[in-house]
């Protein structure tokens, strides 16, 4: 429940900043009459998401149990590969992400209705299909279906409180901070993923070593024990990991924490030749 509670904070926040920074641009630049336009674009965003979310959960649905083990196993490894380019890039991104939006809402503005249209359901789009297929990449590994939706579900009504928050001038976080505590969770969360992915590619006989185990600690944290589910649910952790699970987290969490906490460069402007003293004429 707290891994898709995270994801859905996460994404949701992204979402939710985004669409708050167009609303308010519009608002201050007083063209209201644009709002619904902005709110078909999320709307069909919303749609589309839920869309490839049923999609996914029907298709596994239909498959055997080798197939299913494959489809679960790519979908695990694209969440891992959307989770960590997101976290870089939001890393990245976060300081310049409302100016930029600006820009671009700009841009469309001159374009056309439509083009209002698409440049939200373009801004939200890529935030609901990275949460649509996460959470289904989270939910195999889980026990109980409930818990997830409920933790995903609690996750984007917060963010959504977040966001209006923020609009509202009521709120003043600094996002920089919490992205970045909330990427070092999501890393942790990623990896669990990968760990899952290897593990139905080795259920599907892609991959060997299914019952070589690397550890089993299953008598100190028992796998039904509220703490060994909570070690499960959030991080994917087991008990009883294959050799190759192991690796996998380890390969996965020590290169992108290392990345990731290192600090970012500053680059330096190179002073103009022009602004260089001449040099001195030789007696």
């Amino acid at each position: 429940m707290f891994a898709s509670y995270l994801i859905g904070l996460r994404e949701g926040l992204e979402a939710t900043l985004v669409v708050s920074v167009l609303i308010a641009f519009l608002v201050k630049s007083d063209r209201k009459e644009r709002l619904p336009q902005v709110w078909a674009g999320v709307g069909c965003a919303v749609a589309l998401s839920v869309g490839f979310g049923a999609l996914l959960t029907f298709t596994a649905a239909h498959l055997g149990h080798t197939g299913q083990e494959l489809f679960d196993a790519i979908t695990s490894l694209l969440a891992v590969v959307f989770v960590t380019w997101m976290i870089f890039w939001m890393r990245r991104a976060a300081r310049a992400l409302s100016g930029e939006l600006r820009g671009k809402l700009t841009d469309a503005l001159q374009m056309g209705s439509l083009a209002v249209v698409v440049m939200a359901f373009l801004a939200v789009a890529r935030e609901g299909l990275e949460t649509a297929l996460l959470f289904f990449a989270s939910v195999q590994g889980a026990t109980a279906t409930a818990a997830p939706l409920t933790g995903i579900t609690l996750g984007l009504l917060t963010s959504v409180l977040i966001g209006w928050g923020l609009y509202r001038s009521a709120l003043r976080i600094n996002l920089t901070k919490f992205f970045t505590w909330t990427g070092l969770l999501l890393i942790l969360v990623a990896a669990g993923i990968f760990k899952y992915g290897v593990h139905d590619l080795q259920e599907a006989g892609v991959l060997p070593g299914l019952t070589t185990y690397a550890f089993d600690v299953s008598a100190v944290v028992p796998a039904d024990s509220w703490y060994g589910a909570l070690l499960a649910g959030t991080l994917n952790l087991t008990p009883q990991p294959s050799v190759l699970e192991a690796l996998a987290w380890l390969l996965y969490v020590v290169p992108t924490l290392f990345l990731f906490l290192r600090p970012q460069r500053t680059r330096t402007t190179p002073t103009p030749a022009s602004a260089s003293p001449a040099p001195r004429p030789s007696a």
